[in-house]
C-alpha cells in the first residue's frame, strides 16, 4: 500500500502530468508543437539552474566524507554499467558491436532531467538529500563514453581496424553544451555563494518548475515521435527485445547502486538519488558524442530507447519504486 501511494502522489504532480500530455498529444499527432530553439533553451536553462544551486549549497556546506564517497560510487558505476549494457545488447538484441557500444553508453551515462524529477518528487515527499548530488550528475556524464569507446576499440583491434581518432571525441564530450553549462554554472555558484542566490532567487528558483513543465511537455511530444515515426530521425521500429531491454537496463542499474548503497551506508534521499542515476539514461550529451565516437551506429534509433522507453518508465514507475526500495 505504501507503494502505491508514492507511486500516486508521483503521477498526480504537475511535472509528470505535462510530460503524459506531451507524450499523448504527440501520439495523437496533436498541433502541438515547441519550437526546437525554445526546446534547447529550456534544456540549457535547467542545467544553468541545477548546476547554480548546487554550486551554492556546496559553497555553504563544504564537500564532505559522503560526497566524496558518493563521487566515487557514481564514476564507478558509470564506468561499469556499460559494459553490462553492452554484452546484453550483444546477447540478447543481437546488435552489431557499434550499436551495442553506443546504446550500453546511454545508460552508463545520466538523464538531468531524471535526476531533476526525482529532486521534484523528495521535495514532495518532505526528504533531503545532499547538495552534491549534483556534483555526481555531472562526475556521471561522461565516464560511460569513455567505456563505450574502449569497447569499440579493443573490439576493432581484434578484427584489425584502426582505432577511432579521440581529438573530435574529447571535444564534444568536455565541451558539450550541456555539460559546460552544467559545471559552469556549479562553479558560478560555488564561487558567489548564497549572495548569487538572492541575485538570481527569482529566475533561478520561482521559475524553475514552471520552466521544467514546459521541458517535459517537450520531451513528451518527443518521446511520442520517437515511436510513431514522426521524429525528422526517427525510430526504425522499436522491438519488444528493446523495449525489454529499455525497462530491464534501469533495474539492473537501480539493482547494483541500491546493494553499493547499503555496503557503503548511504541511506535516505541521498541513497535514493543515487539508486536513481545508476537507472537512468541519457538522451542529450551521450547520442550528441556517438554520432562523432561511433557514426556507423544506428544512434537516433537506439536513442529512442533511453528517450521512449526508459525515461518514461523512471519517471512514471521507476523514481517512487527505487525511494520505496531505499525506505524498505
Amino acid at each position: 500500500m505504501e507503494m502505491l501511494a508514492i507511486a500516486k502522489s508521483n503521477l498526480l504532480s504537475p511535472i509528470i502530468l505535462f510530460f503524459v500530455l506531451g507524450f499523448l498529444a504527440g501520439t495523437a499527432r496533436a498541433r502541438l508543437e515547441i519550437p526546437e530553439n525554445i526546446g534547447k533553451f529550456l534544456a540549457l536553462y535547467l542545467m544553468m539552474a541545477i548546476g547554480f544551486k548546487g554550486g551554492v549549497a556546496l559553497s555553504s556546506h563544504g564537500l564532505s566524507a559522503d560526497a566524496l564517497t558518493l563521487l566515487g560510487l557514481g564514476i564507478v558505476l558509470s564506468l561499469f554499467i556499460p559494459v553490462l549494457g553492452f554484452f546484453a545488447a550483444r546477447r540478447f538484441l543481437g546488435f552489431s558491436v557499434p550499436d551495442s557500444a553506443a546504446l550500453a553508453a546511454h545508460y552508463g551515462s545520466v538523464s538531468v532531467v531524471t535526476y531533476v524529477a526525482a529532486s521534484a518528487f523528495l521535495e514532495t515527499q518532505g526528504i533531503d538529500y545532499g547538495n552534491y548530488i549534483v556534483a555526481v550528475v555531472a562526475a556521471m556524464e561522461t565516464p560511460a563514453i569513455m567505456t563505450a569507446l574502449f569497447l569499440i576499440r579493443k573490439k576493432g583491434e581484434q578484427k584489425g581496424q584502426k582505432p577511432l581518432p579521440l581529438s573530435a571525441l574529447m571535444h564534444e564530450v568536455f565541451l558539450n553544451g550541456s555539460v559546460v553549462m552544467l559545471l559552469g554554472a556549479f562553479a558560478i555558484g560555488l564561487v558567489t555563494g548564497d549572495h548569487g542566490q538572492s541575485e538570481l532567487n527569482v529566475f533561478i528558483t520561482s521559475l524553475f518548475k514552471g520552466v521544467l513543465c514546459f521541458f517535459l511537455l517537450d520531451t513528451g511530444l518527443k518521446a511520442a515521435a520517437s515511436i510513431t515515426g514522426t521524429a525528422s530521425e526517427k525510430a526504425k521500429g522499436m522491438t519488444l527485445g528493446m523495449i525489454a531491454y529499455g525497462i530491464g537496463m534501469p533495474l539492473l542499474g537501480a539493482t547494483i547502486a541500491l546493494v553499493a548503497c547499503r555496503f557503503l551506508g548511504i541511506t535516505g534521499g541521498d541513497a535514493i538519488m543515487m539508486v536513481t542515476l545508476a537507472a537512468s539514461a541519457s538522451y542529450i550529451a551521450v547520442p550528441a558524442a556517438m554520432k562523432i565516437a561511433i557514426p556507423e551506429a544506428d544512434t537516433p534509433r537506439l536513442t529512442s530507447v533511453a528517450l521512449a522507453v526508459t525515461f518514461p518508465f523512471n519517471i512514471i514507475i521507476g523514481i517512487p519504486l527505487y525511494a520505496w526500495l531505499v525506505g524498505g
